[in-house]
């Protein structure tokens, strides 16, 4: 049995995954569950995820949700086939790694995650952008930016000078961010802006991305 991904590529979540098999190299089967319909919220997709989200990941034997806890599976297991994401030589390295992925899940997530419900999410379902909280949560969005800034003056990438899953994990949600005039908060900076530019150039990226349409 291979790897089976539950989920849809216009999600972010399935994307931090499918992102990291590509890079991986890894062959998987990307099993769309029928979301407008809540097949999701039901049995039998209710016994990969009880909370009824995507995605979810079968591996064999194993079973696994929330997509940052499976992209550290996937680059644990298979951690000696194509690219080391987690720094696994040094533990020094995978210190750092581990930190910056708390960065992105702690800091840059939450209010990125809310810029793209009013700007992406909303709009879909017929419902208005809030403006003051875009304005709100761009204000925080732009302080974490300008720690990345000052991190990213000093390494190429967040963990040092190799790409790992602490880049990773942010891409997702930059490629439906960047479609929009407010992706100047990126562009301005400019250690930020090529990092952004570096990372969303990966093949890897462009493969999955090409699928990301709303």
């Amino acid at each position: 049995m291979g790897i089976k991904v539950h989920g849809v590529h216009m999600s972010t979540c399935t994307a931090r995954v499918l992102l990291c098999l590509s890079e991986k190299g890894l062959p998987y089967e990307l099993v769309q569950p029928d979301v407008q319909n809540s097949a999701h919220k039901q049995q039998p997709y209710l016994s990969l995820n009880p909370f009824g989200q995507i995605p979810a990941l079968e591996d064999g034997d194993v079973k696994a949700f929330e997509s940052r806890a499976i992209s550290k599976y996937l680059a644990r297991k298979y951690k000696d086939t194509g690219i080391d994401l987690l720094g696994s030589t040094s533990l020094i390295e995978s210190t750092i790694v581990d930190t910056w992925m708390e960065v992105e899940s702690h800091q840059f997530n939450v209010p990125m995650q809310q810029i793209i419900r009013q700007m992406v999410v909303n709009p879909m379902y017929g419902i208005a952008s809030d403006e003051k909280i875009i304005e709100t949560q761009l204000e925080k969005l732009e302080k974490v930016l300008d720690v990345y800034e000052e991190r990213l003056s000093k390494s190429k990438y967040l963990a040092g000078d190799f790409y790992s899953l602490a880049d990773l994990h942010h891409v997702p949600y930059l490629v439906y961010f960047m479609r929009f005039p407010r992706s100047s908060v990126v562009t301005s900076r400019p250690h930020v802006s090529a990092w952004w530019k570096d990372i969303s150039s990966r093949p890897a990226t462009v493969k999955v991305v090409e699928a990301m349409t709303l």
